[in-house]
């Protein structure tokens, strides 16, 4: 059995380990700002209502790299998501199940705000919130590696969910319709959704070869019955 190789590691984890850095450097920068300058860019990189029409690309994007709170928590809580639904979806597969829990638990837990603003149930500041976090990624992680990863994934999985469930309250205020929680739910299920396409798109992959091999080996095998057929003299 061949050892894995930190090449071979890195690449395998490619998108676990890219986000992961790329959390910590935005943390580091983050950290290094002035007071001021630190509020500006959480007011531009925000995936609330206002953003969203006047800049919802570089928003959706940016707003996924700088944590609120317990900023040394989210590495730890990243990777013990990431790296179980890497290694079962691959690179591609985990990037994409993250990207649509991150986008779709943000549209629409911010277009039922701005349903809400519209109708007069919330005020037009709501429009202007606070919306950062990398924890509609990590929970769109964590159903795919619930779902379909080996154990100790699933173990990680499992342990992350009950750490953000119960020390972060991310589902806290949903029978009120709040943002956070909204977001949370629709994450997780768009998580759950596409890891379950991801997946059976992989099975019906890895199938199509065995169907073709065995497809193959039949035509040998129906041409010697054949020739034995034609050498067997008549009874």
């Amino acid at each position: 059995m061949r050892r894995p190789t930190v090449r071979g590691i890195a690449v395998q984890y490619a998108v676990a380990w890219s986000y992961l850095a790329a959390v910590i450097a935005a943390e580091v920068t983050y950290t290094l700002l002035p007071g001021r300058d630190r509020a500006a860019l959480l007011r531009w990189a925000s995936t609330n209502v206002h953003n969203l029409q006047h800049d919802p690309v570089g928003c959706m994007i940016v707003s996924a790299f700088f944590p609120q709170g317990s900023a040394r928590a989210w590495p730890v809580l990243i990777a013990l998501a990431l790296f179980g639904a890497n290694r079962t979806l691959g690179n591609v597969r985990t990037a994409a199940v993250c990207a649509v829990g991150h986008v779709i638990g943000t549209l629409v837990s911010e277009g039922i705000l701005d349903y809400r603003v519209a109708h007069g149930a919330l005020p037009q500041s709501s429009r202007f919130i606070i919306d950062v976090g990398p924890s509609y990624v990590v929970v769109a992680a964590i159903a795919a590696a619930v779902l379909y990863g080996s154990w100790p994934a699933r173990a990680a999985a499992v342990l992350d969910l009950a750490v953000l469930a119960f020390a972060g309250d991310i589902f806290a205020g949903l029978g009120q319709l709040d943002v956070a929680a909204v977001g949370h739910v629709t994450a997780l299920a768009a998580g759950a959704l596409g890891a379950t396409l991801a997946v059976a798109q992989l099975r019906r992959r890895h199938a199509a070869p065995a169907v073709a091999t065995s497809s193959m080996g039949e035509i040998p095998a129906r041409r010697a019955a054949d020739r034995a057929a034609q050498r067997r003299p008549p009874a």
